[in-house]
């Protein structure tokens, strides 16, 4: 299953692909960069900085600022990851900037629940703007 990302709320695509993975399908997540999360940009901002500045550098937890390592960070926590099944589960689970040459010619889909517009309000950011705010250079 392929899956663009394209201004989908991300906790709500994340759920759709951690229960096909699940599942033993293999997930393919494009457009990662154009996913976006909702509620308050100010708020939003200090948290994922709270989140990389949180830790040591040489003990961790490591949280990366490219949009692709972020949405498929939040595919894991959706996931029960501390077990095998969900190890097995993340390593089907495949997340890229842009749409990689391999899977142009394969059908995408959008996944309907999780698109933006059906959000009452406009509140919301993008994930290739957090990524940038925390340093990354896409």
């Amino acid at each position: 299953m392929i899956i663009d990302a394209t201004d989908a709320i991300v906790g709500r695509m994340a759920t759709v692909a951690a229960k096909k993975a699940l599942l033993g399908e293999k997930v393919d997540i494009v457009n990662c960069e154009r996913a976006v999360v909702t509620g308050n940009r100010d708020q939003i901002m200090a948290r994922f900085k709270q989140k990389k500045d949180f830790g040591a550098p040489l003990k961790g937890p490591y949280y990366s600022r490219m949009p692709d390592r972020m949405v498929r960070r939040v595919v894991r926590g959706m996931l029960p990851f501390k077990n095998d099944r969900g190890r097995k589960a993340f390593g089907r689970v495949m997340c890229y900037i842009g749409v990689p040459e391999n899977l142009k010619s394969q059908k995408i889909e959008k996944i309907k629940e999780a698109d933006v517009s059906k959000m009452p309000s406009l509140k919301y950011v993008y994930i290739d703007e957090i990524s940038r705010f925390l340093g990354a250079r896409i």
